[in-house]
């Protein structure tokens, strides 16, 4: 599964940053290839390109905050508060391989 994501918090500072770490560290352990974009308060990390979004199975949004989804139109958006991603990201990303399985 490729996944790409955006993780932003209110403040934009530590949340954002342990969301996208956290991400990227269960995509590799379950075998996923993840590319995840950070929101922050100083800024984009990792900007999501073009080809990113378009090789991608699934679009995770873990944001507490508004985040424009135009350039993900046409796939799958998993929209969760940050705090999910935080708590455990494994557990999440396997739900999320297992309903794009369902859907397939």
């Amino acid at each position: 599964m490729k996944i790409v994501g955006v993780t932003s918090c209110a403040t934009g500072i530590a949340h954002t940053y342990i969301a996208k770490e956290k991400l990227d560290t269960a995509a590799k352990e379950l075998g996923f290839e993840a590319k995840v974009e950070a929101q922050g308060s100083i800024g984009v990390d990792d900007l999501l390109t073009a080809e990113d979004i378009k090789q991608a199975d699934v679009v995770i949004i873990a944001a507490d905050v508004s985040i424009d989804k135009s350039r993900f139109e046409g796939k799958p958006i998993v929209n969760v508060p940050i705090s999910m991603v935080m708590r455990s990201p494994k557990e999440f990303l396997k739900k999320v391989a297992s309903k794009l399985e369902e859907g397939k």
